[in-house]
């Protein structure tokens, strides 16, 4: 473990760091701060969704007939827990849950028109809450802070 020895401000409260300063997790703990009060005020009070369902929708946007099998696997969340979640967003009518015409065995999950039309909106109000939690960095440290958090993703155990 490398240790980070530039100069850290006093947390609120006049806390500090000590030895968090050296683990990844306090440190997207921290940074989950502000992004989670951005997500909140943004998307989930004005939409009611949380990350999950968001995260659902704007996959689906992205990628047509998507099969909860890999849904499941994207989302690392077990098929019980995500029957759950799209039961909840098609109680919405956000999406459809059909039979596969090259194999009936194989459901197809999709966005309704209505589901299209809330995750355009989406697109949109995600610059704005992004520009919010991201404003104080250049978009060079963006793209490296991005770059950095996909190559830890990429490493993940299924």
């Amino acid at each position: 473990m490398k240790s980070r020895k530039a100069p850290e401000p006093k947390l609120l409260g006049q806390l500090e760091h000590g030895e968090m300063l050296n683990l990844l997790g306090y440190h997207l703990a921290q940074a989950s701060i502000p992004t989670n009060s951005a997500f909140k005020r943004h998307i989930s009070d004005a939409h009611q969704l949380n990350k999950l369902e968001f995260t659902t929708l704007m996959l689906l946007k992205e990628n047509q007939n998507l099969t909860p099998k890999r849904l499941s696997i994207a989302l690392n969340m077990p098929a019980s827990n995500l029957t759950l979640l799209l039961d909840r967003i098609e109680k919405r009518k956000l999406i459809l849950r059909n039979q596969s015409s090259e194999d009936r065995r194989v459901q197809n999950i999709s966005l309704t028109p209505s589901g299209i039309k809330l995750t355009e909106k989406l697109k949109k109000i995600c610059s704005v809450m992004e520009e919010d939690v991201l404003s104080h960095i250049t978009n060079a440290e963006q793209e490296i802070l991005f770059e950095l958090l996909r190559k830890i993703a990429r490493h993940r155990k299924h």
